[in-house]
């Protein structure tokens, strides 16, 4: 007589047992543990923003190998419009300050002492200006991808390859060709022009700071 319990008694299962068998691991778990298999955000990109990685690498706009399609799935761009607006501020800002520092320190656009006007002042009023807009945009930039204007307006400046906030280097090469000539010659006729250009680029809606840097600006 057999002495194996008989099944349903309570005893233990037979190894055969299907039921002890291990399951196989959900797919994507050795992607990060996400059981859907999503790609987690590339080192430097911004927390507290919806990651939308695909299946393409390190792509988080889900766009197709080798670079196809940088804008599939990318966050919406943000309209021109409200990029001028936050451009505005920011400038009023920086702008301020520049005046407040220039006058503290007697350093004026220029001076007239009867029929002679001293024009030297007016290039250290461009070199403090340069350097503070500059100063500005690169800083806040490369630490959170917004100036005071897009943190208000809801937008941020992201790479374009993958999302990320821009790096400090970046964001100086961005800043430069956006402040130095406004400084030191053509002032709001090129911020028009630069940040102009997004009203008719196209798919990426760059402003010429923007080619030059590789990134675009986009809605949180």
């Amino acid at each position: 007589m057999t002495t194996e319990p008989p099944p349903g008694s309570g005893g233990q299962p037979p190894e055969e047992d299907p039921f002890r068998k291990q399951q196989p691991p959900s797919y994507g778990q050795s992607q990060g543990g996400d059981p859907y298999g999503n790609q987690q955000p590339p080192p430097g990109y911004p927390s507290g923003t919806p990651y939308q990685g695909g299946p393409y690498g390190n792509d988080p706009y889900g766009g197709a190998p080798h670079g196809n399609d940088p804008l599939a799935g990318m966050p919406a761009l943000a309209p021109s419009g409200k990029r001028t607006l936050a451009r505005i501020v920011d400038m009023i800002l920086v702008g301020a300050v520049v005046a407040l520092l220039t006058w503290a320190f007697r350093v004026n656009e220029y001076d007239m002492s009867g029929d002679d006007v001293d024009f030297g002042r007016s290039f250290w009023q461009s070199l403090v200006a340069a350097v503070l807009y500059m100063a500005y945009d690169t800083v806040l930039t490369a630490r959170t991808g917004q100036t005071l204007g897009k943190k208000w307006l809801g937008m941020r400046v992201a790479n374009l390859d993958n999302g990320t906030n821009p790096s400090m280097q970046t964001s100086l090469a961005r800043a430069a060709v956006l402040w130095i000539p406004f400084a030191f010659c053509c002032a709001c006729v090129w911020t028009a022009i630069s940040g102009g250009w997004s009203y008719f680029d196209k798919p990426y809606k760059q402003g010429l700071h923007d080619k030059v840097a590789k990134t675009v600006v986009v809605s949180v």
